[in-house]
């Protein structure tokens, strides 16, 4: 049996038809973050993923937890709330970074570049996850993984070395 689809809706959950040919989720666009795990070198070693459930869109990849943007909110605090939600991610124990956004005719998409403060074990938190881990970097493209978030990750794994 699959789990269960959200049953909440909010203010930014909808389909944007894009010039692009496409359509996004996120009527004010949408965010996610890319938490990563360092070293006592200080170099990157994981970053949190979630493995999306099989209803959503591209459902069965791996991607970063994120989503829809809400009116006013900014794109940190939304991929901070999402993350929250979809992986049990606690706000006050992340360092944001540095953004990374994809940007369409009428759509973005921000990717929130952050570090974990304190260890923590990730966990699927709501129905949009089958499962979310820390990935180990070199084992990141070997997963199924949401294209658009796919085409990002050389570019992501450069910022998140520098």
């Amino acid at each position: 049996m699959s789990a269960p689809r959200p049953t909440h809706r909010r203010p930014g959950d909808g389909w944007v038809e894009c010039a692009c040919g496409r359509r996004h989720w996120g009527l004010h666009g949408a965010a996610g973050l890319l938490l990563v795990r360092r070293d006592a070198t200080g170099a990157a070693t994981d970053v949190v993923l979630q493995h999306r459930a099989p209803w959503s869109d591209q459902g069965g990849t791996w991607g970063l937890p994120g989503g829809a943007r809400e009116p006013q909110e900014t794109a940190v605090d939304a991929a901070l709330r999402e993350a929250h939600e979809e992986a049990g991610v606690d706000p006050a124990t992340v360092a944001v970074r540095g953004e990374h956004v994809l940007t369409h005719p009428d759509w973005s998409y921000t990717t929130v570049l952050a570090e974990a403060l304190t260890p923590f074990e990730p966990a699927v938190t709501d129905a949009e996850s089958l499962a979310v881990a820390w990935v180990p970097l070199a084992e990141v493209p070997d997963r199924p993984l949401l294209p658009a978030f796919a085409d990002a990750w050389p570019t992501l794994l450069e910022r998140m070395a520098a």
